[in-house]
């Protein structure tokens, strides 16, 4: 009788069908593959050497804490516009958006020394998720201390972040959702809407999306109807 019963107990279960298994295991192989990639990309850090291009899917993206990466296509954009006429003077600091540092990296160390960028700029990377302390260019950076900044490379990276107020020369560019349009023109001096949207891998975030800057480029204009026109 309790034999019967587990036998019963059993054909109740519930049970994936072959498509969602499949689908799964498909999953747990991708993960594994970003694993090893990403473990790969610690032993060249290690040895301050960059072989294959960087790819984003080594850093799942934590829909918790709010992380959706731009396309490749965006990232790369900002990321030329960012170098573009970069000397090895420029400081460049990047907030909370690795995925265009990544493709920075990407044209530093590896087309670099093509000829394609012939100077090597100062490249900050302020970030909270520490699995890009993998990089020599990480400073941990929350933005609920915006002005708290750790150890040596402190005082750098606050002139940086300052020149977005005070100097006319510094270029500033902010993507951020359309809703806060006002408040990023009220904090940035001269900055304005453009024309230019990024855009999320795999559109994930459906958010409307906006990139300001305090300057015109060849991919982007002044956007119709910008507040501060």
């Amino acid at each position: 009788m309790s034999h019967g019963n587990r036998e019963d107990e059993e054909d109740d279960m519930p049970k994936l069908s072959a498509d969602t298994l499949a689908i799964l295991g498909d999953f747990y192989s991708e993960r594994a593959q970003n694993e090893k990639q990403f473990e790969d990309l610690k032993s060249q850090t290690a040895q301050d050497r960059l072989e294959t291009p960087l790819s984003m899917t080594m850093f799942s993206e934590d829909w918790n804490a709010s992380q959706f990466w731009y396309s490749d296509e965006t990232a790369i954009l900002l990321a030329e516009q960012l170098l573009k006429d970069s000397t090895n003077n420029t400081r460049i600091a990047i907030v909370s958006a690795p995925s265009v540092f990544i493709q920075i990296k990407n044209r530093l160390e590896l087309t670099g020394n093509e000829g394609s960028v012939s100077d090597t700029p100062q490249v900050t990377l302020l970030e909270f998720d520490q699995r890009f302390s993998v990089f020599k260019e990480f400073v941990h950076y929350d933005f609920q201390s915006p002005i708290k900044l750790p150890g040596e490379r402190a005082r750098l990276v606050s002139v940086d972040l300052a020149l977005t107020t005070i100097a006319a020369e510094a270029q500033v560019v902010v993507c951020t959702g359309e809703r806060m349009e006002e408040l990023v023109h009220k904090l940035y001096r001269g900055i304005r809407t453009t024309t230019f949207r990024p855009k999320h891998a795999q559109g994930r975030l459906s958010n409307d999306f906006r990139c300001y800057a305090n300057f015109e480029s060849e991919v982007w204009q002044w956007a119709l109807g910008d507040k501060q026109a």
